[in-house]
């Protein structure tokens, strides 16, 4: 293992902040966890008290089953699911949800433990559109209309085994690689045309999303594999650091949150959460906590403080808020289930597991409401997507409702 030494919060964050937002549209959402992958949108004007009857709701289709959430760019939303032994590629007219195209290849439903379908959530690069499905299969797609530039199979060419559910993690676009969570400490790809840069053992990845972060002048990727969570050099593959975390069943889906030396890692079925410090040698345990285990979506941090939904999917999880200095619980919003939370501007947008859309203000000191709305029926345990004024929402079915709050 490399040594790292610490690096003050601030500079990280405005690294990680410029290298995500780049050249793209303001109030686009073009990656998994938001333009600085941290779940937090810098949007603040849009309606945070709602009609008696619900906000405005601006489209709906249907998508096929699955829980993959949705990315938007430059007009085009995208997102997947699956049908009739089938995965689907969709990208719609963000605006008005007419299909712009959608690309549809053969995929196993895969409904062991689960009701099966797509899980990862694709990624916006410019014109192209990068998607790894539950088997292995990669597809770079023209943004514009969908045309294939470049497909393959990484688990088939590498021989890595897939894990239990399937690769789950969506794909990270870095300079010129695409890095997936493939094998224990990820996988990258030449993003152009597809070739394997490094990859890494074959042994059971994780579910989460690599999670860029750069120190001492090196980029590095953040992922869970099976039995730990590391960082490796982006551009060798090579381990820099590693926290051995295990989660029953192998299921280390959420992404880490880092600032500077620190990492707070949480995931579900009891295991609870721990922040970490990083430095010379092994990182060391700063606290840890078993009242706050994220299953399957991250919190969010605002100021020195989390958000996230607490408990399992066979719960009925809470919304908490945590302290991030001393791991304290600030409170707990009932009856959520394991839904999703985001944040935009200094608000929270939660899902609960059962379709209601609530925003409030983020505040340690309690979550009370300003709005409500049941915009979704069935399993809602999919992260709601705030681009451009509009709420990008689906359940597990494939039922997509997108809510304009716009302000007039």
């Amino acid at each position: 293992m490399t040594p790292l030494r610490p690096l003050s919060p601030l500079p990280v964050v405005l690294v990680l902040a410029a290298a995500a937002l780049g050249s793209i549209q303001a109030d686009d959402w073009p990656q998994w966890r938001g333009p600085a992958r941290n779940g937090i949108s810098r949007e603040t004007q849009w309606l945070s008290t709602w009609p008696a009857d619900g906000p405005k709701i601006a489209w709906k289709a249907k998508v096929g089953l699955g829980f993959s959430s949705f990315v938007v760019s430059g007009g085009r939303a995208v997102t997947t699911g699956h049908a009739d032994e089938q995965d689907t590629v969709w990208c719609f007219d963000a605006d008005t949800g007419k299909l712009l195209w959608k690309h549809t290849f053969a995929s196993e439903l895969g409904d062991k433990f689960f009701e099966g379908g797509t899980t990862g959530t694709p990624a916006f690069d410019g014109d192209r559109v990068y998607s790894l499905n539950r088997w292995g299969e990669v597809f770079c797609l023209q943004a514009a209309d969908g045309k294939v530039l470049w497909n393959k199979n990484v688990a088939t060419e590498t021989g890595i085994r897939v894990p239990g559910w399937g690769f789950g993690g969506a794909p990270l676009v870095h300079e010129n690689l695409l890095v997936l969570n493939v094998g224990e400490s990820g996988l990258a790809l030449d993003k152009s045309t597809g070739a394997i840069v490094w990859k890494s053992v074959n042994k059971d990845a994780g579910y989460s999303t690599p999670l860029p972060f750069q120190r001492q002048g090196e980029w590095y990727a953040a992922l869970g594999s099976e039995k730990s969570y590391l960082a490796v050099n982006l551009k060798t593959g090579k381990e820099a650091w590693r926290i051995r975390w295990l989660t029953q069943y192998g299921v280390n889906a959420t992404d880490p949150i880092l600032d500077g030396d620190l990492v707070l890692l949480s995931t579900g079925y009891g295991k609870g959460a721990a922040q970490f410090r990083l430095g010379e040698g092994e990182p060391q345990q700063v606290w840890k906590s078993r009242t706050f285990h994220t299953q399957m979506n991250s919190a969010v941090r605002l100021g020195d403080f989390l958000y996230g939904v607490d408990g399992d999917s066979t719960e009925r999880g809470a919304l908490k808020c945590i302290d991030w200095k001393t791991g304290e619980e600030k409170w707990s919003f009932p009856e959520v289930g394991p839904g999703a939370v985001t944040a935009a501007g200094d608000r929270l947008l939660v899902m609960t597991d059962r379709g209601e859309l609530i925003t409030g203000p983020a505040s340690p000191e309690g979550f009370k409401p300003t709005a409500r709305a049941q915009v979704l029926g069935g399993k809602c345990w999919i992260v709601p997507v705030i681009a451009n004024g509009r709420v990008f929402t689906r359940n597990a079915r494939g039922d997509v409702v997108v809510v304009d709050l716009r302000k007039p």
